[in-house]
């Protein structure tokens, strides 16, 4: 497969590339994995089963000690309601945070101009704002079960180009149809973070689309988000070694084979 990568991300080094997920259930879990990790990855990652437990305060506590913090909502409600959590998002000082781009046009737009409003008027730094098209966890037969007919291709792009078009910055979604959104949006700052990555040597766990971290960053995709590898290692500073080795020996595979073509 011949790598597809926006050249606004080509620069990143390996390290960057990292949002560890905090899947942990305590803020003190969450210390030590951010403590120990702070120097060696590009961000963290909270969702909903540690914000759910701790609460923003959380999120607050790591953005002032100065972490990258992905926000991990799924924002997916009515406009005004999700527009109004998006604002309280950027408040919060996250890097990045994310929607359902299922919850339509008007969502993201009203959620993308109110963000950006309220950072001009308060002179806050605006985050990025990430669409989820389709879970990693969802086989096609899910999509049937959600009366969906499309084929997981179609739907991933179909919301992709719908998601930068209403101006969102980038999407989530599966290494597997990274290559078809790079080719989909004509944005070329457009982003893909690709949860489900696993090392060479991983587990798949439940997830259903998943991908090495070679493998995805070929694809197109600018930013990892991994979990379990690394959170349930015996070393996690170990673990994120080996990942970012994989990643330096992806990145350098991909510069030669743009500069032999």
């Amino acid at each position: 497969m011949k790598p597809i990568q926006s050249p606004d991300h080509q620069q990143l080094d390996a390290k960057s590339r990292i949002i560890v997920a905090l899947d942990v259930d305590s803020a003190e879990a969450a210390r030590e994995i951010v403590r120990e990790l702070s120097n060696s990855v590009g961000g963290f990652k909270i969702g909903l089963q540690l914000f759910t437990a701790e609460g923003p305060s959380i999120v607050r506590e790591f953005v002032e000690d100065g972490s990258r913090i992905f926000l991990d909502l799924k924002f997916h409600d009515i406009p005004n309601t999700a527009a109004k959590a998006s604002v309280e998002a950027a408040r919060c000082g996250v890097w990045m945070f994310n929607l359902h781009t299922a919850g339509g046009s008007e969502m993201m737009r009203r959620s993308v101009g109110e963000v950006g409003d309220i950072c001009e008027r308060e002179g806050l730094v605006r985050p990025l704002i990430i669409g989820v098209t389709v879970l990693t966890s969802m086989a096609p037969d899910a999509l049937v079960e959600t009366g969906i007919e499309r084929s997981m291709d179609e739907q991933v792009k179909r919301l992709s180009v719908l998601a930068a078009e209403c101006g969102l910055d980038g999407v989530v979604a599966s290494a597997l149809e990274a290559q078809m959104i790079r080719r989909s949006v004509e944005n070329r700052e457009f982003c893909i973070v690709t949860p489900g990555v696993r090392p060479a040597s991983g587990t798949f766990d439940d997830q259903s689309r998943v991908s090495t971290p070679g493998a995805a960053l070929a694809a197109g995709a600018d930013f990892l988000v991994i979990g379990r590898p690394i959170v349930r290692a015996q070393n996690r500073s170990t673990a994120v070694a080996n990942i970012v080795s994989e990643i330096e020996l992806a990145l350098n595979e991909m510069n030669f084979d743009e500069t032999s073509n």
